[in-house]
């Protein structure tokens, strides 16, 4: 990977991105809202948990097909959309993936903000039909097209993806009051390993392979919708 490209993947996995990814904690208030979690260990579970069980196996397939696709084959990359979108249920998640991936694609058109990123015949046809309303537009497959244009190899692409979302919900539960600084980074550093064993594990699953199995979760995600406190969008 040049020099550009891993710059370009730091600041792919920094909240300072403007894509509204900070926006989400996927469940995570409502888990602290409902006295389900009560500890850091408890917090880094259900992390772990939300990594093996959708991350992996849902988001980084889609992630990694979309990759494969971003150079060449845009239909492929309807597909891979589609798939991601069926598999996941909760409609806060579903809103929170395609608003931060048509954001993210958004930065990716405007060539300033990307100096330097070749932008496929493929990648413009999947940004042209999110902003028409054609395909969904979720977060994994915009990041896994970015990452191809960026020349960022597919296995770092997946460890950004999973990296972030992690910090996120950590960061997520640390400004709801919860949890204090070392005790979170205490918890990330654990975290790291599974990070690296989702990412190798379904990097190159094929698309037919996508699925997601987190019952609590997703219905920990729709009773948010109907909370009287949300800080968080999800």
């Amino acid at each position: 990977m040049s020099d550009r490209a891993f710059l370009t993947s730091l600041r792919l996995s920094d909240s300072f991105l403007p894509v509204g990814t900070y926006t989400a904690s996927y469940g995570v208030e409502q888990y602290v809202n409902d006295g389900r979690i009560e500890t850091a260990p408890e917090l880094g579970d259900l992390i772990a948990a939300y990594l093996e069980r959708i991350v992996g196996p849902a988001d980084t397939v889609a992630l990694g097909n979309a990759h494969g696709a971003a150079t060449t084959d845009h239909a492929r990359l309807f597909a891979v959309d589609e798939r991601l979108h069926a598999a996941t249920l909760p409609a806060e998640f579903r809103e929170s993936s395609t608003k931060a991936g048509t954001q993210l694609l958004g930065l990716l058109g405007e060539a300033e903000l990307f100096d330097g990123v070749e932008t496929t015949d493929a990648a413009t046809a999947y940004l042209e039909a999110v902003e028409d309303g054609r395909t969904p537009g979720h977060y994994p497959v915009a990041l896994g097209v970015v990452t191809r244009c960026a020349g960022i190899d597919r296995q770092e692409a997946a460890l950004i993806n999973a990296y972030s979302f992690t910090t996120e919900l950590l960061g997520a539960a640390q400004r709801l009051g919860c949890f204090g600084h070392t005790a979170i980074q205490r918890q990330l550093s654990r975290l790291l390993s599974v990070i690296e064993s989702v990412c190798t594990e379904y990097a190159d699953r094929p698309l037919a392979e996508l699925s997601s199995f987190g019952p609590l979760a997703e219905i920990m995600g729709m009773s948010h919708e109907r909370a009287d406190r949300r800080l968080f969008m999800s």
